[in-house]
């Protein structure tokens, strides 16, 4: 198991030298998406000499907000659950999942950082392996047990203000999802891309909101949604709002600059290509996609341990939205019929996660 893992290590390590070294706030986490929870700091105003005078620029920074991860080392729990198959057959097949776990790792750091423009670049990578009980008793938990859940993606974050009140926010991101192994990728050409983008107001330096649009697979298939963001700070500061609807909405309870609790929920979820392993989908089948989409209600608490190192401890809820099979990459939207290969359910458990993170100072 360790040796699986040294890549990501060394990988780290240098990354770690070119984020602390840049001295700089990211505002990028995994999944594909903004985390707009990322905005830290105190709050300011950027100008630029020009000939006829000085231009004011707002900022992405809050006060009181969470401080910005730049390395983020992670595992992730799933207590046992069930997963029902339906093969559109007379009955359905059940098997007992035992537990589902897996490393999350991300690094974000600066690429441009200017007064008139910040451009930031991110790196994920997440796993979910899946214990099955007698191996499986279906042809999408068979699969499931023989080889993880993978995603491993690159992200790229434009922050560009228009002026002391206004900006804009465009996020693009590409993820290699599916069930591949570490020794044999996943072709290029199954590349998921998601872009955002979002115009917003920056009222004073403890709040923020924004309006805007996102392709996004974190409903576990491509759609098209609004987006809205609001980040606020109570003016004594004990506590806020971080929320990026409808992708996550956290309340936060401040004890100290070092330490915060958080309540609230998040919208994980992506396609993945599934590899038809021994032909159990049957031959007939030759790109299939799970579509994978689950809500965490949570309790998160942060906390230094040692300067800019912090402890992240969350638990909660995960309640499934989608866990169905499709064949190949299409738009249904909200309102789409087109059929499933396999429309399966799943039982919900507790999870846990807990991961250190080096911020920013």
């Amino acid at each position: 198991m360790v040796g699986r893992y040294l890549w990501a290590s060394a990988f780290l390590s240098v990354l770690t030298f070119f984020s602390v070294s840049a001295q700089n706030d990211s505002i990028q986490n995994g999944e594909g998406e903004i985390d707009f929870s990322q905005f830290a700091g105190e709050a300011e105003v950027s100008t630029e000499n020009l000939k006829d005078g000085i231009k004011r620029f707002c900022t992405a920074k809050i006060t009181g907000i969470s401080p910005t991860k730049l390395i983020s080392l992670g595992y992730d729990f799933q207590s046992g659950y069930s997963l029902e198959a339906n093969e559109n057959l007379p009955t359905s097949l059940i098997d007992k999942i035992q537990a589902t776990h897996g490393l999350r790792l991300a690094a974000n750091f600066p690429v441009i950082s200017r007064n008139a423009i910040t451009i930031n670049l991110g790196l994920t990578y997440m796993e979910s392996n899946y214990a099955i009980k007698n191996g499986g008793n279906n042809p999408l938990s068979y699969s499931l047990n023989q080889s993880a859940l993978r995603s491993t993606g690159i992200n790229l974050t434009v922050f560009k203000p228009i002026n002391e009140k206004h900006f804009i926010l465009i996020n693009t991101s590409h993820d290699l999802n599916g069930d591949y192994r570490l020794n044999e990728w996943q072709n290029p050409k199954y590349i998921k891309h998601s872009v955002l983008g979002v115009f917003g107001w920056k009222k004073h330096d403890r709040r923020q909101f924004g309006i805007g649009v996102a392709r996004t697979y974190r409903v576990g298939e491509v759609n098209y949604i609004p987006v809205i963001l609001y980040n606020y700070t109570s003016r004594n500061g004990k506590w806020g709002i971080e929320s990026f609807l409808p992708a996550r909405f956290h309340y936060r309870r401040t004890f100290s600059s070092r330490s915060m609790l958080f309540a609230g929920f998040e919208l994980e979820g992506n396609s993945y290509r599934l590899k038809n392993r021994d032909g159990v989908f049957t031959n007939n089948f030759s790109n299939l996609e799970l579509r994978r989409s689950e809500l965490r209600f949570r309790l998160v608490y942060e906390r230094s341990i040692y300067k800019f190192l912090w402890i992240s401890i969350q638990a909660g809820y995960r309640y499934n939205y989608k866990f169905n099979v499709d064949e190949g990459e299409f738009f249904r939207g909200f309102f789409g019929k087109q059929e499933f290969v396999m429309e399966n359910k799943l039982t919900n458990p507790f999870y846990t996660n807990i991961s250190l993170n080096l911020v920013s100072p």
